[in-house]
């Protein structure tokens, strides 16, 4: 029998070991309790890449996936990010959405895209536009093939790579039908899994049998998940008024786009922000595939701006189902030899042609204007007495090509014609050479014989003349391109007209019996 104080103490050791054990039981509850609730919780590394042509909608799309009514247009690459709300658990992340430039030129920047430490929490989304079905399928095909040269540069390891592969076959042939009558409340069963993008293999289901897939499935697999967007599909009204497309061409359009998802193991939509159609329908989908998230809308192919199938739903059988409306082409058919881009003649912007007149017409309209202005009044252009207002006289007609109208031969018969009309015009020049002619007589009183006296007032008065002609006092309405004035000529016609004056009026004072000469005899 052990003594008292040894069972005292052996008791004492038996309590504080009980307590220990308590104590660390609890303590891994609480850590487990902790773990297993931030298990749970959405990761904040997943992301998105947008990848497509210029004007083909993208910048538009992430907006209306943000629930912003106007979208933010960069260059290069663009980085957003999308609001993801757990109603169930009442928890909420952002998911990262990168946008590429439609430059083939940026897609050097990929590299900060897609990594090797993030390569399997990303999805990619293939756009294009329905606005422009002719190039749809070289822009999808242009796009994964640098997505597949970028991934090619990636330093990942075969096994990876090969399990990232395995992932998506898994999921092509673990797809079972979504129950529609389903509320969309329960936990989904992809949420068991880390990363709902590349599910596990099932440990639990080992006698589940899965199917091989098709020749054409998954031919390009890229290891990571794919979406194919084709955008404004509001515009296949527009191609069918504008381009008579008819309903084979769309059908014939969607067969080429499903066989292309078919090979690189991708999905299909499409949208119409413009119109609200499918952009709530590819949130949903998005949110889960990538997280999960219950999903209960079943593939729709009825309508043509309203396509949807979700990865692992399509085969070649259901697709050849539109095969039976192609009646004017077949389904092997080039693509770009069906759907042919129109040829659209832009109108040159050109400055207006400014025609040149015949110059006969010109100068004739010309003539028939001047012929009906007024004709030139009767007065003498002999200088206006004293203190008689100023006379006005019509502006000139300017003119850049030679004129038509008559030109009158010699300054003598313009003085004639501009004399017509009245009266008293020989009577008005004759006074006004006389006064010329007392002007002179005045400043040479010592000629006193007839020969000197003639030759003093010829001098004086050609003189006179000139001085006149300068300041456009002997000024008749001449011709329209009449450009300058022979001033000899005028002189020498004036002296002829002086010396014809003077002797009819000579004439005219010996004929008179009463003159001054016949009173002096």
């Amino acid at each position: 029998m052990a003594p008292i104080g040894e069972k005292d103490e052996r008791m004492g050791s038996t309590l504080a070991d009980d307590d220990e054990n308590e104590s660390q039981t609890l303590w891994a509850t609480i850590l487990g309790e902790v773990q297993s609730s931030s298990a749970t919780n959405l990761p904040s590394t997943k992301s998105v890449l947008v990848l497509g042509d210029n004007e083909s909608g993208k910048t538009t799309l992430v907006a209306r996936l943000q629930g912003v009514e106007e979208p933010r247009k960069g260059s290069g690459l663009e980085y957003y990010y999308i609001d993801v709300k757990d109603d169930y658990r009442d928890d909420q992340t952002h998911a990262g959405v990168w946008v590429l430039d439609g430059d083939p030129s940026h897609t050097g920047l990929l590299k900060f895209a897609i990594t090797e430490e993030n390569f399997e929490n990303i999805l990619v989304l293939l756009v294009a536009s329905m606005a422009n079905p002719w190039s749809i399928m070289e822009s999808l095909n242009k796009w994964a093939s640098y997505l597949r040269e970028h991934i090619d540069r990636l330093k990942l390891k075969p096994e990876e790579r090969r399990e990232y592969e395995d992932s998506l076959v898994r999921f092509f042939q673990e797809y079972t039908e979504p129950d529609e009558n389903s509320s969309g409340s329960q936990v989904p069963s992809h949420r068991r899994d880390v990363n709902p993008l590349h599910p596990t293999a099932s440990t639990t289901e080992e006698d589940k049998v899965l199917l091989p897939l098709g020749e054409d499935t998954l031919s390009q697999n890229l290891g990571i998940p794919i979406v194919v967007v084709i955008t404004k599909s509001d515009a296949i009204s527009t191609l069918e008024k504008q381009h008579d497309f008819k309903e084979e061409h769309f059908d014939f359009i969607q067969q080429h786009i499903r066989k292309f998802c078919l090979h690189f193991g991708a999905s299909l939509v499409y949208t119409s922000v413009k119109e609200e159609k499918n952009c709530d329908l590819l949130y949903k989908y998005l949110v889960h595939r990538i997280y999960g998230f219950p999903f209960s809308s079943p593939a729709y192919v009825v309508e043509k701006d309203c396509v949807f199938v979700p990865a692992g739903w399509d085969n070649d059988k259901k697709i050849s189902i539109l095969y039976e409306n192609l009646n004017t082409m077949k389904a092997d058919d080039c693509y770009e030899d069906v759907i042919t881009k129109p040829i659209t003649r832009k109108p040159v912007q050109r400055d207006a042609e400014v025609v040149a007149e015949d110059e006969q017409v010109f100068l004739m309209k010309q003539q028939s204007i001047l012929n009906k202005q007024p004709a030139p009044a009767g007065d003498s252009p002999a200088r206006q007495p004293a203190g008689a207002p100023p006379r006005t006289t019509p502006p000139r007609t300017q003119a850049t090509t030679n004129t038509v109208t008559p030109v009158s031969s010699s300054p003598k018969k313009r003085l004639m014609e501009a004399g017509k009309g009245t009266p008293t015009s020989e009577g008005m020049l004759a006074n006004f050479f006389n006064s010329l002619l007392n002007k002179s007589t005045a400043k040479t009183p010592g000629a006193t014989k007839a020969g000197d006296l003639s030759g003093g007032r010829r001098i004086n008065l050609h003189a006179a003349m000139e001085q006149e002609s300068d300041r456009n006092v002997l000024s008749v309405r001449r011709p329209v391109m009449q450009k300058s004035r022979d001033k000899a000529a005028v002189s020498r016609e004036a002296a002829a007209e002086l010396e014809r004056l003077q002797k009819s009026k000579k004439l005219t004072s010996e004929a008179k019996p009463n003159g001054p000469d016949s009173a002096a005899s």
